[in-house]
């Protein structure tokens, strides 16, 4: 074959592929816009369908819509009639009252007028009344030759004067008669009665008080049916009361010791939280081992303190006792202590037995330990446990002797005595602290001195005497017992004091004359 025919058939083929080219080309043309249409009509299918879906949820809604605004107007309306009609009752109500009020109006101004007139009618009346009695005073002033005023002063003088005087006469006999038919009687019974007790003071001596960390406290102290503060008082022997005092509850008992176990036991069992009878009989009885074993401490330090040794051991214990004491606010172990080393410097200073002084100054108030459970005064009870205890006769003397009931026989007593005497009556000692002491002074010779016709007047003794010295010019000798009877009912009225206050009045006329 030669070069043309080769030619001719690449020619050939070369038309046949270009032929094949555009005739691919043209089908793959075709295919792809078959293809296209239809993803152009499945688009405009879902377009047409999202819209018919679209309108459907947008006529659901409108309903659904129209159904909730239709609901709402309903309720809006109820709501409005309900309004309307609690507006209509308030208002009916409004008028109502105002009606009645009207008439209560009416019904006040007629009770006004009338006031008023009977207001008058009374002023009229209490003029006339003035006018007689104002003619009936200017008749009697000129029958008298004497004022209103003048006549009064008159009588009220002439009147107070024999008041006066018959009431200092009376006065004076009466309290001649008291002391001749009873003196004996009275010293007795007045020691008695301020050996046992301190009147003025009981709350302060015979009560303890026990702080609550609530008032809810006081329901769980009382317990169901109360048994549990009948537990409390069976045990310990102290009454409980519970009042309207906020957060605390009151013990109040004679005997010291057992008031103190009550106030143990009892701030235990709150602090515990668990209060019924078998904790309350728990709880008392470790509080008594506990105060025991303070009594038994306190006695020993006390004949520590005083330099006392060789004590009966029950003794000790009664020492230890007094510690929960008081006599006139002063704590009586306290006391003790303070007597023992007054009486055992005063005995070295004289040069007698200081050993014998210190131990019976110690013990001279023994009796006050158990004065509650026992018949008798302090000083018999105190002789009868010495004895019982077989102490030295030279001390149950002294003790015997410490308030004056027995004649002192030896210079020991009657330093024990002098001791005493002095522990209890140095200011500040009793009660009362030493600012309180001078402004009770000062008030005592404030009160002696506000009365007419007094000149000067002096508060003695500690404050338990005063004596005033009144002008002879302006006080008569039977004024000076009315005017002493006065100063008394006025320091009583006045001014608080433990035991009594002696007020003497001197009167005292002077002739002074000169030689020249």
């Amino acid at each position: 074959m030669n070069a043309i025919e080769i030619l001719i058939t690449l020619i050939k083929y070369g038309l046949v592929a270009v032929v094949s080219l555009v005739i691919g080309y043209f089908v793959r043309k075709i295919s792809a816009e078959a293809t296209i249409r239809s993803a152009e009509e499945e688009a405009r299918r879902i377009v047409q369908e999202a819209e018919r879906d679209a309108e459907n949820k947008k006529r659901e809604a409108l309903v659904e819509a129209k159904e909730e605004i239709h609901k709402l107007r309903s309720e809006m309306e109820r709501e409005a009639r309900e309004r309307r009609a609690e507006l209509n009752q308030f208002e009916r109500r409004v008028s109502q009252k105002e009606e009645l009020l009207d008439k209560r109006s009416e019904a006040l101004e007629r009770k006004e007028e009338a006031l008023q007139r009977k207001t008058r009618e009374v002023e009229q009346r209490q003029q006339e009344v003035n006018e007689l009695l104002a003619k009936q005073r200017e008749e009697l002033e000129r029958i008298s030759q004497l004022t209103a005023d003048e006549a009064r002063e008159m009588i009220l003088r002439a009147v107070e004067e024999e008041v006066k005087h018959e009431t200092a006469m009376l006065i004076r006999d009466l309290e001649q008669q008291a002391r001749d038919e009873a003196e004996k009687r009275a010293r007795d019974i007045i020691s008695l009665a301020i050996q046992r007790t301190a009147v003025d003071h009981v709350a302060e001596s015979t009560v303890s008080v026990v702080a609550l960390p609530n008032d809810d406290m006081k329901g769980r102290i009382i317990g169901r049916e109360g048994r549990n503060i009948r537990a409390l008082e069976t045990l310990t022997g102290i009454d409980l009361i519970i009042d309207d005092t906020p957060e605390a509850v009151i013990l109040s008992g004679f005997d010291p010791v057992r008031r103190e176990i009550a106030r143990i036991a009892l701030e235990r069992l709150i602090a515990d939280g668990r209060i019924h009878p078998a904790r309350i009989e728990d709880m008392v009885e470790k509080a008594r081992k506990e105060v025991d074993a303070i009594i038994r401490d306190a006695g020993e330090q006390a004949t520590l303190d005083a330099d006392v040794h060789g004590l009966h051991p029950e003794l000790v214990k009664l020492l230890g006792r007094l510690r929960f004491r008081t006599s006139y606010g002063q704590n009586v172990l306290k006391h003790s202590v303070e007597v023992a080393h007054l009486a055992g410097i005063m005995a070295a200073e004289l040069g007698v037995d200081e050993r014998l002084a210190r131990r019976a100054g110690l013990l001279h108030d023994i009796g006050k330990a158990v004065d509650h459970e026992m018949e008798g005064t302090h000083v018999q009870i105190g002789i009868e446990l010495l004895r019982k205890y077989r102490e030295n006769e030279d001390v149950i003397h002294a003790v015997a002797c410490h308030h004056g009931d027995y004649e002192a026989q030896s210079v020991e007593a009657v330093l024990v005595a002098a001791a005493d005497a002095i522990s209890a009556a140095r200011p500040g000692a009793r009660r009362e602290t030493l600012e309180s002491y001078i402004k009770r002074l000062q008030k005592l010779e404030e009160i002696s001195s506000s009365f007419d016709g007094v000149e000067k007047s002096y508060a003695i003794q500690a404050g338990r005497e005063v004596r005033i010295i009144v002008k002879p010019e302006r006080i008569s000798d039977a004024s000076a017992v009315q005017l002493s009877r006065e100063i008394v009912k006025k320091i009583e009225s006045e001014l608080e004091y433990p035991g009594q206050i002696k007020v003497t009045v001197i009167r005292e006329t002077r002739a002074v004359e000169y030689a020249k």
